[in-house]
């Protein structure tokens, strides 16, 4: 999967998991007859704009997005460019389980002590971004060092090349390009309807 499948995939997959835990804890609240403060927020997330505003009270999406391509930010240089004769691979060590949860004791660890979820975010990212990968396709690498220390080599000569092919000849690869393009767009939509493209990007906000 390439730029936009993991970015726009990954933020509807975590939207719409808030959604859903928003709705369940509305509904078990509504229950027992306790928490109008929660009651108030699970509404506003029932709308139909509202999907994003529930993540962001959770997360912080720029960290988010930045996890769901960390990984390759991480590996692609170091495999196929600065040290392509060492590893001649783009998915190495960030791509591993090891990797995964590192991030997500230094997010826990940061929550404990300051009170921010960034780290958080961030892991949350690097596990869609492995899930998206099918990494358990690739055991050695996803649970590396079990199987020795080295990883598995492949063809990373012409791989620009062979990447542009991939996104116009093969479904698999540019229909979750043009899903993840949709998600994007929407999002894109709902910040520029809210006038809230510099909130966005100075801290955060949706709205």
């Amino acid at each position: 999967m390439l730029l936009f499948g993991h970015i726009g995939i990954t933020l509807a997959s975590a939207a719409l998991g808030s959604g859903i835990t928003d709705k369940i804890s509305y509904g078990i609240t509504k229950n027992v007859g306790k928490g109008t403060l929660l009651a108030k927020s699970s509404h506003h997330a029932n709308s139909k704009t509202s999907l994003f505003n529930s993540l962001a009270n959770r997360v912080d999406i720029r960290f988010l997005l930045i996890g769901s391509l960390l990984p390759d930010i991480i590996d692609k240089p170091i495999g196929v460019y600065f040290f392509r004769e060492t590893f001649s691979n783009g998915r190495i060590f960030s791509h591993t389980l090891l990797f995964l949860v590192l991030v997500m004791v230094a997010g826990l660890l940061v929550k404990k002590y300051s009170g921010k979820t960034l780290g958080l975010a961030l892991s949350i990212g690097t596990l869609f971004h492995l899930i998206l990968d099918q990494m358990w396709l690739m055991p050695r690498t996803l649970l590396w060092p079990l199987f020795g220390t080295g990883f598995e080599r492949m063809e990373t000569a012409n791989w620009l090349r062979n990447l542009l092919h991939s996104l116009l000849e093969e479904p698999e690869i540019y229909v979750p390009e043009i899903i993840g393009l949709a998600v994007l767009a929407w999002f894109m939509l709902e910040l520029l309807r809210r006038g809230a493209i510099m909130a966005f990007l100075r801290q955060g906000k949706v709205g």
